[in-house]
């Protein structure tokens, strides 16, 4: 047989011998009776009918699939500081903190619509009126070396944070909170009186003990587990690059297959440090690396024109000038305040100080948006009108100034803020602003440390200009609650309103959504109306990525590191699958 006929046997076979076919033979019969060149237009037709109804078929499978994320793919970040403690007890940095968020996990986390959702619990419950909280642990929470993770260690790492040696910032959260052992995966803890907020310090991330039980309080900082760290969370490191002096200069991390959510989709991430801004821009331009935070708004601003930079979060912070009416008298004159709020010019310190990554606000809240135009540009000359028909008049100097119960009023004050570049920049813009109002303004300056410890803590200022994290409506508490005025309360305004007081207190014990909505409505207007604060801005989360990573969620992100909130549903690989395989 020669080799064409073994082609055309092998073909016949497979397709079921198609010449006991009548029709198929009818078709040879009168392919052989044409012409040459009818056989060429026929083949030609053929050829093209078969194509068809192969791309026919092609598009009707293509239908039916859908994308779905795949396990698999990398990225690389770069971040400006190395680690010092990848440990929740400890962790002080912006880099040790998103550290931790990968690496640690806590009972709860917090949910993409703000509440919380189980991490390492498997459940939970409240009782005795708020004041006791049971948690049930998953069977299947394990740390990275495979260990189980029980009762034992959330006690052993809440003991740490207690510990007076240790110092750890996240102290306070804990004191006065009794912990007990119910069982090998049960715990409970109790509380001397309701404290809503107690769920979110149960975020904590949770300490191994079986690593961490041989560390002495005095050891603790200085301990090698502090970046050779070991914990439940979505991701664990595979690989530490040091130094000459031992300073981590890049962590390689992969997804931990036993975290209790459910394993990453992103197979592996690469963190690199640098000791600087400028270091880290030439190694994103070197295409070293692919994402990149912690960059100032002005260089984000030249970065956004062309890549991918996330502006249009906003970071739950509100920024703005505290007037302590205790220093500073002339405070305690509404119409005072009132004018500075008005010749305020709250666009261009976000426009010029933020490069438009930030809102212009009118409360104490991060969605008191100013919508209205006029009001956020400032208007000096309609302030200033303002407080001449109030009675206020210049003196020889242009301050202006009034007599009130026999004393002579100076319109004279300082600005305390700290020493980061846009709070200084910010200051300036407002010094500039109100003294065309007809103020006499001073700025002072002092470095964080000092201006918390030394300025805040002892309320010693006249106006500062500074900003508060204020997550879900029970945080208003603690900053506008008339019992926070002293030290170590938050109520940096020193305000005091009864209303306020009493709708605060509710407010933290109301559970009907709609209740809740209303009496925060209540809170904000009446601070509105009192302006116990000159309220400016809240800044977005600035933040590069890379544009192959999908489903990324950074809608509840309260602090730079809760990006990888939900890290674990990141992809970057995807299948296609028919939808009901899905």
């Amino acid at each position: 047989m020669n080799p064409k006929n073994k082609i055309v046997s092998f073909f016949y076979s497979i397709f079921v011998n198609f010449h006991c076919l009548n029709f198929i033979k009818k078709i040879e019969n009168v392919v052989k009776a044409m012409k040459y060149s009818e056989k060429i237009f026929f083949f030609f037709v053929s050829f093209i009918f078969v194509a068809s109804s192969l791309f026919m078929l092609f598009k009707i499978n293509n239908s039916f699939l859908v994308e779905v994320p795949a396990f698999g793919g990398s990225f690389t970040e770069g971040l400006v500081g190395s680690p010092r403690f990848i440990n929740p007890v400890l962790a002080i940095s912006d880099t040790d903190k998103d550290m931790n968020s990968l690496i640690y996990s806590g009972l709860l986390k917090i949910s993409k619509d703000g509440d919380f959702q189980l991490d390492l619990a498997e459940s939970y419950e409240i009782k005795e009126d708020g004041t006791v909280y049971e948690f049930i642990i998953k069977d299947e929470a394990f740390f990275h070396d495979g260990v189980a993770l029980t009762a034992d260690d959330i006690i052993f790492t809440i003991e740490k944070v207690l510990d007076p040696v240790i110092k750890s910032p996240k102290k306070t959260n804990w004191e006065g909170v009794l912990v007990e052992k119910i069982d090998n995966k049960k715990v409970r803890f109790t509380l001397g009186k309701a404290y809503p907020p107690f769920m979110n310090i149960l975020t904590l991330g949770i300490l191994p003990k079986h690593i961490w039980e041989k560390v002495s309080s005095e050891e603790f900082p200085f301990s090698k587990f502090n970046i050779d760290s070991i914990g439940s969370g979505p991701y664990k490191i595979e690989k530490i690059t040091k130094n000459s002096s031992g300073i981590p200069t890049a962590i390689n991390f992969s997804s931990w297959k036993k975290y209790t959510l459910g394993r990453p989709k992103i197979k592996s991430i690469t963190f690199k440090f640098f000791q600087n801004e400028k270091e880290l821009i030439k190694a994103y331009e070197d295409k070293s690396i692919e994402n990149m935070s912690g960059l100032s708004p002005e260089v984000a601003s030249k970065i956004y024109k062309s890549e991918d930079v996330s502006n249009k979060v906003s970071l739950p912070r509100v920024f703005g000038v505290f007037l302590n009416q205790n220093t500073a008298p002339v405070f305690l004159n509404a119409e005072i305040r009132k004018a500075l709020d008005l010749a305020t010019p709250k666009k261009r310190i976000v426009d010029e100080v933020l490069f438009g990554f930030g809102n212009v606000l009118n409360g104490p809240i991060p969605n008191n948006i100013e919508t209205d135009i006029e009001k956020s540009v400032g208007n000096t000359e309609a302030a200033k009108d303002y407080l001449l028909a109030k009675g206020w008049e210049e003196n020889e100097d242009g301050i202006l100034e009034k007599t009130i119960k026999k004393e002579k009023m100076v319109f004279s004050f300082s600005i305390a803020t700290s020493d980061a570049p846009e709070l200084k920049q910010t200051a300036e813009i407002l010094k500039e602003a109100w003294e065309k109002l007809g103020a006499s303004v001073s700025i002072k300056v002092f470095e964080t440390g000092d201006l918390s410890q030394n300025i805040i803590k002892l309320r010693k200022y006249d106006a500062l200009l500074f900003g508060e994290v204020v997550g879900e409506e029970s945080d208003l508490f603690p900053f506008w609650h008339s019992s926070g005025r002293n030290d170590p309360g938050l109520n940096i305004s020193l305000y005091a309103n009864i209303t306020v007081d009493k709708t605060l207190e509710d407010l933290q014990k109301e559970t009907n959504i709609l209740e809740k909505e209303i009496k925060k409505e209540t809170i904000v207007s009446e601070i509105q109306e009192d302006t116990p604060t000159i309220f400016l801005f809240s800044p977005h989360l600035i933040y590069v990525r890379a544009p192959k990573i999908k489903n990324m969620t950074l809608k509840r992100t309260s602090f730079l590191n809760e990006r990888f909130l939900y890290i674990n549903e990141w992809f970057i690989e995807t299948d296609k699958v028919w939808k009901f395989f899905e």
